[in-house]
């Protein structure tokens, strides 16, 4: 046993010692914020709540979780009743369950293709995805980024509480109003979002078993029922407008997650396989997707055939379920289940909400984590009960504007990689993404951003605009926003950046 003697002259055990030397250094600081980060790494060494959530996690500190939970924290992100719920949109849109179904599956799996890509940024840097974004958009255009990827979160995790709060007042028969249902389950995503990267990692990994085992015996109750040989309700370059617009929201849907990825993989190996990244994360989303908004596309192409159901789908999304589900009370034991399971997705919302708040600019990284984390639920409470009434029209609008900023910000992450940087790493001083003398001022960046942004004001088909492009395909409107996204974005960053580097050396 070792001893070791302090400054008192008193000999104790030497771990006795080292423990001492850590609490003194824990010396209670003065002022608000200073205070809640002390408190907050106070939390972290006993209870292992997350206080250095912004550092660059160097390789040597690295935690690696299992490999497979790149899939399946996505898995359970995506397998919920928001998922279910954008099946519906393909009826909506007036398209036959046979036009529905290759549409959803492609607009998935290439939306999840960007994750994927973004993703294989993560292990190799150690860095978020906000700050990844730095080393092309500079310190401070990349704070855009940083805010509309709080508002996307904020987003997701309202469309989420509708829908639980949705199921709740079905499983209660009306007696828990949506407002209350929309509390409850903002209040248990909190819970694990308040611990930081590990909790949620850890209870990602087994949200999707459930939703897959749910929406398996839904598939079996109610998949008898899909009417493949309803025809659809528009033609034309109406048909043609509304396939484009479909495509926009369930694309916008997979490639949303391509701005917070890399937040959720900072602790695996630098050495870490990237097309195993790309394949697990791809897949993780796409697989799950698919499953839940196929059953949705299913069961909306019945309706017109099944009056009770398109009763109960006028109440809400709980509602339909529970009459499709047979015995009553074993559709009510799922139902809960299934609100349950939409915490996974809120979980990550709330994370990442809160980590791209403090990357928005240096004064806001002094405002502890746990207290973003707060903000952000008090602003996802707000948000879900002002659209608890109208999930659809949220959907619609919501996931679309997902894909058309997402798509600008994967080609010009994609094109500094490949073309400026040669693929390569160690072309990026990592240790230098918090300090914006040694980043790109964001010239090419930001106007290449805004050059996106112009084909999605022209291209877009929305409830409360649709551009002058747009307007042009059918008598709705086609969604071409993300196209033009591309198209704009590619054209104007490789000049604009071999300018930037020419005149500016950086």
């Amino acid at each position: 046993m070792e001893f070791t003697t302090l400054e008192d002259g008193t000999t104790v055990e030497a771990k006795q010692a080292t423990a001492s030397v850590e609490e003194q250094s824990l010396v209670k600081p003065q002022g608000l914020f200073a205070r809640i980060r002390y408190y907050e790494e106070l939390l972290d060494r006993k209870l292992g709540v997350e206080s250095h959530s912004l550092d660059r996690v160097l390789p040597e500190n690295r935690q690696p979780p299992n490999t497979l939970a790149m899939a399946f924290i996505w898995a359970s992100a995506t397998m919920n009743l928001s998922c279910f719920s954008t099946g519906f949109m393909g009826k909506e849109f007036g398209l036959s369950l046979g036009q529905t179904i290759p549409i959803m599956i492609c607009a998935t799996f290439l939306g999840a293709c960007l994750t994927g890509w973004c993703a294989t940024m993560g292990p190799g840097t150690g860095l978020r995805q906000v700050a990844i974004s730095r080393y092309s958009f500079g310190f401070y255009p990349s704070s855009i980024i940083a805010a509309l990827n709080v508002i996307e979160q904020l987003g997701w995790a309202s469309v989420s509480c509708i829908t639980g709060g949705q199921a709740l007042r079905a499983v209660s028969d009306g007696h828990i109003s949506m407002i209350v249902g929309v509390v409850i389950v903002a209040c248990i995503s909190l819970c694990f979002s308040f611990f930081g990267l590990k909790a949620v990692m850890t209870i990602e990994q087994f949200i999707w078993m459930i939703a897959f085992v749910v929406f398996m015996i839904i598939y079996g109750e109610s998949a008898h029922h899909a009417n493949l040989s309803d025809p659809p309700t528009v033609s034309g370059m109406t048909r043609s407008g509304n396939v484009l617009s479909l495509i926009s929201v369930i694309y916008g849907s997979s490639a949303s997650w391509c701005s917070i990825v890399s937040d959720f993989y900072v602790h695996y190996p630098v050495n870490t396989s990237k097309v195993k990244v790309f394949i697990y994360t791809t897949l993780g989303i796409s697989l799950p997707t698919c499953i839940g908004m196929l059953l949705g596309a299913c069961i909306a192409s019945a309706l017109d055939e099944n009056p009770e159901w398109a009763a109960a789908y006028d109440n809400g999304i709980g509602e339909i379920l529970q009459a499709i589900i047979y015995p009553r009370g074993f559709s009510k034991f799922l139902l809960v289940l299934l609100v349950l399971c939409g915490i996974g997705m809120n979980c990550i919302a709330i994370y990442a909400g809160a980590l791209s708040a403090q990357l928005f600019a240096k004064p806001f990284q002094k405002i502890p984590r746990i207290i973003w984390t707060l903000i952000v639920f008090a602003c996802i409470l707000v948000i879900g009960i002002a659209g608890r009434d109208h999930l659809l029209a949220v959907l619609d609008n919501f996931l679309s504007l997902l894909g058309y900023w997402n798509t600008s910000f994967f080609v010009i992450l994609f094109t500094e990689h490949y073309f400026f940087r040669n693929g390569n790493l160690a072309n990026y001083d990592l240790d230098a993404w918090n300090t914006p003398s040694k980043l790109p001022v964001g010239y090419a960046g930001l106007t290449a951003f805004l050059c996106g942004a112009a084909g999605w004001i022209v291209g877009m088909d929305e409830t409360y605009y649709v551009g002058a492009l747009a307007r042009k395909i059918g008598t709705d409107g086609g969604d071409i926003a993300n196209e033009l996204a591309f198209v704009f974005t590619s054209a104007s960053y490789i000049p604009l950046r071999m300018l930037e580097l020419k005149y500016v050396g950086r």
